[in-house]
């Protein structure tokens, strides 16, 4: 049984005997940020069903019509009228990014051609996460932007006084958010701005835009001209897979559980945490596999399965990077040992995520050993009993949860509040889809 949220923001669960039934999820995250900042590209009028109703973004959205862009949002259909590369104006405030990483950093990489000034912050947690990995190609761009001595947000971005100069630019970081920034840099610069990658990550941005992709050896070169003409686009926004991951590991770890999720997202850049679960003996079945809109979608069946450890490391990392937090309560459930390395990125989330899941699992009883770039845990029955934080951050959240539901004893999770920025009906889907005795 599920208690409510209190005012305190503080939910408790406990131990379910099945989780069960049909649900279907918002809009992917990924793709709606770039949505509706695609459409405020295009000339004319864009619609997207299922757009999903969370902070991240809808704060894209918001900052956008601080841009001059109209747009409506009803239900979950957006309405975007765009203007073209040069109908955006002078924002009259600073722009707030509020939590979300993308929306500062796509914003950064669109802003950088235009001709007015503007600024772009964030809360606590995102003034703090790093912004040099923006700051530094698009400079070499001419772009004139900075941001603090630590190399943080607020970023201020100064009018360009002539266009942006093109260059090819070797990411080194695997970052979806970095490369779609310089891409978008790339609209507003003279010649072609290629984008290298040694490591593939989610490729929303080359499916939406129609990007050329070259794959020489194992890097792929990602092209983009100035003044590519952008259409208006109408499209369903399939289910987030990242979302999804909760559901799946939830049906996984608890007995005689069966869930079917449908039309999530099946791009092959998102998955990657599907492999590693059947790696682990995961019982997943996917179905009605089909590409309506450029992204593959499918519904995924999840069945009670017994778990075993592996380890997840290099060229994985960069496509599990959002699911690890829920990976890891699969580990901790798993026979043997689950270890996560070359994951650094994970401290600069919107947690430090390689201290809070260790923090949160060994209040659990996992036993857990903490490493510079990840974690190595030993697979068993959570016991339960404790209190969980959020750290403030969405997916910390959301797998805390998770882990309650097949512990021993009733598990606490506060500031559950943070949910909200990717998921905010998190909370009523679980509710629907417990079963108890």
């Amino acid at each position: 049984m599920l208690t409510k949220q209190n005012e305190n923001n503080t939910v408790t669960v406990s131990p379910v005997s099945a989780l069960r039934g049909e649900i279907e999820l918002p809009g992917d995250k990924s793709i709606a940020h770039r949505a509706a900042l695609f459409a405020a590209l295009a000339k004319g009028e864009s619609l997207f069903e299922n757009f999903p109703n969370s902070q991240d973004p809808l704060t894209t959205v918001e900052c956008l019509a601080k841009l001059g862009i109209e747009y409506e949002f009803a239900g979950k259909t957006l309405w975007v009228l765009g203007g073209g590369p040069f109908a955006f104006r002078k924002p009259g405030d600073i722009l707030d990014a509020k939590n979300s990483g993308t929306t500062m950093r796509l914003l950064a990489g669109l802003l950088a051609g235009q001709s007015f000034p503007s600024v772009i912050t964030g809360d606590d947690s995102l003034l703090t996460r790093p912004m040099r990995r923006i700051i530094k190609p698009l400079s070499k761009m001419n772009a004139r932007i900075s941001g603090t001595r630590k190399g943080t947000a607020p970023l201020k971005i100064r009018g360009v006084k002539r266009p942006l100069k093109s260059m090819n630019y070797e990411l080194p970081v695997a970052s979806a958010q970095v490369k779609t920034a310089i891409l978008l840099a790339g609209l507003y610069a003279t010649g072609t701005t290629t984008v290298i990658e040694l490591f593939p990550t989610r490729d929303h941005t080359e499916r939406m835009l129609g990007l050329p992709v070259k794959k020489f050896g194992r890097k792929n070169y990602i092209s983009i001209s100035k003044m590519l003409n952008i259409p208006p686009a109408r499209m369903t926004i399939p289910g987030d897979p990242s979302s999804a991951a909760f559901f799946i590991v939830a049906a996984l770890i608890t007995p005689q559980s069966e869930i079917l999720i449908k039309n999530v997202s099946l791009n092959p850049t998102r998955t990657a945490f599907l492999k590693v679960l059947e790696r682990m003996n995961a019982n997943i079945v996917i179905l009605n596999r089909r590409n309506p809109d450029g992204e593959p979608i499918g519904d995924i069946i999840a069945k009670s399965s017994k778990l075993r450890g592996c380890t997840v490391e290099g060229e994985q990392i960069p496509l599990i990077i959002d699911e690890i937090p829920i990976l890891a309560v699969a580990g901790a459930h798993a026979d043997g040992i689950f270890a996560v390395k070359n994951a650094e990125e994970l401290r600069t989330k919107e947690s430090d995520r390689i201290s809070s899941v260790v923090a949160n699992l060994s209040a659990l009883g996992t036993r857990i050993k903490e490493m510079d770039d990840g974690f190595m845990l030993e697979g068993g029955r959570l016991k339960g009993g404790k209190s969980l934080d959020s750290y403030g951050d969405h997916r910390l959240a959301m797998a805390s949860v998770i882990a309650g539901l097949s512990s021993k004893k009733e598990v606490t999770v506060k500031n559950m509040q943070a949910a909200a920025v990717s998921f905010p009906g998190f909370m009523d889907v679980i509710k629907m889809i417990t079963y108890n005795n």
